[in-house]
């Protein structure tokens, strides 16, 4: 006679084990509390209107239904974002010392007659007149003024993870748990890192702002006090996470410190840092964009300034900047990862 066959149920039947269930009453009620929260959440913040004009939008490109007001208003704004601007032209009434002998490479005089209203003495009324204007056109001057701004964006983006470093590994040294034995130092560097980290770059730019006035000194600061609260906590945890033998042992034959940390910690944590710090200087880049939309210098200045004029060529041209740095910057960040980590 054969054996019977043997089967899950059979084994389960024997030892009074069964197999759990996916899903429980308590996770279905926390799922049916997760949704409505969400959905509540989603009136207050209007997801449900984005959603019906995307549809709609779409539906009207593709014939089905008419293009909203406000997609149309956006897409007259893109469309002129081209051409994009990549001449200067001032009036050189404008330029001081201005000598017409010594013009800048490739650049050329233009003149142009225009008509204005002008008042007539004799009849006290508005006159039209005919009225010449000589410009000097340089055919990249935008272009160079443009990259001019993108390298000071770089330069704020550097200084300020230069700050973040130099303020940050301080603040892990008397916040990690294997370098400060007084917990009130610790508990007062946390403290510290918690609430650099808090306070968002565009918050602090706008208090700097009116404190040393619209320029970079107020961005590379803002994003090295934010900086500095982000590595603070990579740093002070990379350091709390490190092997604890080499330390030990070089505390059982009395080595301070901060000679534990520069020979037993430093080599372990050194890829973490450079991440971390890579990291940071990525981001910088981009928020040294952002924060000069209140006046924090670089990139973003001249882009809310030429938005607010309307100049939506010269916008196009910034963007198509930002977007070429942006990609350059994540070309250089990955090779240096690959070579460092």
């Amino acid at each position: 006679m054969s054996a019977p066959a043997f089967t899950a149920d059979r084994y389960a039947a024997g030892n009074g084990w069964s197999f759990p269930r996916a899903f429980g009453a308590r996770s279905i009620l926390i799922l049916m509390g997760a949704l409505a929260l969400l959905f509540y959440s989603g009136q207050r913040v209007e997801a449900g209107r984005m959603l019906s004009e995307t549809g709609t939008a779409l539906l009207a490109k593709m014939g089905l239904a008419d293009e909203p007001a406000a997609s149309q208003g956006l897409g007259r704004v893109i469309g002129r974002l081209v051409p994009l601007q990549l001449s200067d032209r001032q009036d050189i009434a404008r330029i001081p010392n201005f000598d017409p002998g010594h013009l800048p490479a490739f650049a050329y005089l233009e003149q142009v007659s225009t008509t204005e209203q002008a008042l007539n003495p004799a009849t006290l009324k508005l006159e039209a007149r005919p009225v010449a204007h000589t410009y000097m056109v340089e055919p990249l001057g935008y272009v160079r003024h443009v990259l001019i701004k993108v390298v000071e964006t770089l330069e704020i983006a550097f200084w300020g993870t230069l700050i973040a470093v130099l303020l940050g590994l301080p603040l892990a040294l008397l916040s990690a748990t294997n370098m400060m034995p007084l917990w009130p130092v610790r508990f007062a560097a946390r403290s510290v890192v918690g609430l650099l980290r808090a306070v968002p770059e565009l918050i602090s730019a706008l208090f700097l702002v009116i404190a040393y006035g619209f320029g970079p000194i107020a961005g590379f600061l803002a994003l090295g006090l934010h900086g500095a609260g982000v590595l603070g906590k990579f740093f002070a945890d990379d350091m709390e996470n490190a092997d604890a033998k080499p330390q030990e042992a070089l505390r059982a034959i009395g080595a301070s410190r901060l000679a534990i940390w520069r020979m037993a910690i430093l080599p372990q944590v050194m890829p973490h840092n450079i991440g971390s710090t890579l990291y940071i200087l990525d981001r910088n880049v981009r928020m040294a964009t952002v924060i000069g939309l209140v006046g924090a210098g670089g990139i973003g200045q001249e882009l809310k300034g030429r938005y607010d004029m309307y100049d939506y060529g010269h916008v196009g041209t910034i963007l198509l900047a930002i977007f070429l740095v942006v990609l350059l910057l994540d070309q250089a960040s990955g090779r240096l990862r690959r070579r460092f980590l």
